[in-house]
C-alpha cells in the first residue's frame, strides 16, 4: 500500500487554515476599501429615490483589477468580495488534490461534482 505524502489532520488543518485566511483577507480588504469610500465620498449628498446599479466596470473580474489599480474604493471592495467568493472555491480545489494524492477516489469525485456546481452557480448564466 502507497502512503500518502500527508496525513488526514494536515489536509484538514490546510484547508482549514485556507478558509480561515481567505475569510479574513477578503474582510480586510472589503473593510479598507469601505473606509476609504467613506473618506472619499463622505460629503456627497444620498439620493435612495432611484437604484442606481454598479457601473459596467465593476461587474467584470478585468474591470475589478483596473479599478483596484486605479485605487476607486468600490473596485477595493469589489476585490474583497471576489475574494470572499474565491475562498471555498480555492478550498474544494485543495480538497480535490488532497484527496487525489491520498488516492481517495470517492472524495476526490465528490469534490470534483461539488467544484462543479460552484462554477455552474457562479459562470452558468453565461453559457
Amino acid at each position: 500500500m502507497i502512503k500518502a505524502p500527508f496525513s488526514d489532520d494536515q489536509l484538514e488543518s490546510v484547508m482549514g487554515n485556507l478558509l480561515r485566511i481567505g475569510v479574513l483577507l477578503a474582510a480586510a480588504v472589503v473593510a479598507a476599501g469601505g473606509i476609504f469610500y467613506l473618506v472619499q465620498h463622505h460629503s456627497e449628498p444620498v439620493d435612495y429615490s432611484h437604484f442606481q446599479s454598479e457601473p459596467a466596470p465593476l461587474k467584470n473580474i478585468p474591470g475589478i483589477i483596473h479599478e483596484t489599480a486605479a485605487l476607486h474604493s468600490t473596485g477595493i471592495i469589489q476585490l474583497g468580495l471576489l475574494l470572499l467568493i474565491a475562498t471555498p472555491i480555492l478550498r474544494v480545489l485543495c480538497a480535490v488534490f488532497g484527496f487525489g494524492l491520498e488516492r481517495d477516489f470517492l472524495y476526490t469525485i465528490v469534490s470534483l461534482i461539488v467544484l462543479a456546481v460552484l462554477f455552474y452557480s457562479l459562470f452558468g448564466h453565461a453559457m
